[in-house]
């Protein structure tokens, strides 16, 4: 059964569960899972595991981004996007390129974050989505997140002015956030019109296939993947053998570290206390 990472450019007005379910045709599978989607407007990279690689997805989840994003200056929407009716608008022609360089450095580093209303915060068991598209009024506890770069790539002025960005944050900024909050700190309001992610962690974009090219060849194995990840440590045979078999063993290695026996990624592991604890095995077929 195929297994290992793959890495698709999501295009715009699909759902990132649409590609999963491209995939799974594709491959011939159901096992394909992801570390994280992005919205139907955007578009970019998903990265997706297949196979007994699922399991790496959630040493992945949570992995720093990078996003290319365009934002209006002028107008307010419900979903903080293009996607959403316009609540409320402001002649955004007397903004400069400094206010709006002054914005993002007020955005940028650690950051009390407040979700886009529209997000998947669950509030009281129920989707915070589905409470905005029901009529009601939601407001979700603010956050920390961290933004470490937000670099102003062009600036458009006018009464609907436009700012082209590239934003490197911690997983769970809402990129759609930031338009906003960038569109308030300016008195004009803001919202997100465009939206690209072009990394997760230390996969690119520039790896990526296009979710109509979809095959087996497009797979990166488990053993390569993981080392993007997290550090790798060489087993030896008998090594291997325990770990297959859930059995710690004596190492030096300290903290997370991917188990690799003669190219392949046997599991994911666990240095401490001079052992080494199984955390996630990788049999060799799983279907």
């Amino acid at each position: 059964m195929p297994n290992g990472i793959l890495l698709v450019d999501k295009p715009a007005g699909v759902t990132s569960h649409t590609v999963v379910s491209m995939a799974r045709r594709a491959l011939g599978t159901k096992k394909v899972g992801h570390a994280g989607t992005l919205d139907p407007m955007a578009t970019g990279l998903l990265v997706l595991g297949v196979g007994a690689s699922t399991r790496l997805l959630t040493f992945i989840v949570g992995a720093d981004k990078t996003y290319e994003a365009t934002i209006a200056l002028g107008a307010t929407t419900v979903t903080d996007d293009a996607e959403g009716d316009v609540t409320a608008s402001a002649d955004a022609s007397h903004i400069e390129f400094e206010a709006v360089q002054a914005a993002a450095a007020r955005l940028t580093g650690d950051i009390e974050q407040v979700p886009s209303s529209v997000s998947a915060i669950k509030v009281d068991g129920v989707r915070s989505y589905t409470r905005v598209r029901e009529g009601e009024q939601v407001e979700l506890k603010a956050r920390p997140v961290t933004v470490s770069r937000f670099d102003l790539d062009g600036f458009a002025p006018g009464e609907r002015a436009s700012v082209d960005a590239v934003v490197d944050c911690t997983s769970g900024t809402y990129i759609r956030a930031l338009a906003r909050d960038m569109g308030e700190s300016l008195d004009v309001g803001g919202h997100l019109t465009a939206l690209r992610r072009t990394r997760v962690g230390r996969f690119s974009i520039d790896d990526a296939v296009g979710a109509d090219s979809i095959d087996a060849e497009s797979l990166m194995d488990a053993a390569t993947a993981a080392a993007l990840v997290m550090p790798t440590l060489e087993l030896t045979d008998e090594e291997a053998e325990h770990l297959k078999h859930g059995r710690r063993f004596a190492t030096e290695a300290d903290g997370l570290v991917a188990a690799v026996h003669e190219g392949r990624l046997v599991g994911v592991a666990r240095g401490q206390h001079g052992r080494l604890v199984p955390v996630a095995n990788m049999p060799e077929a799983d279907g």
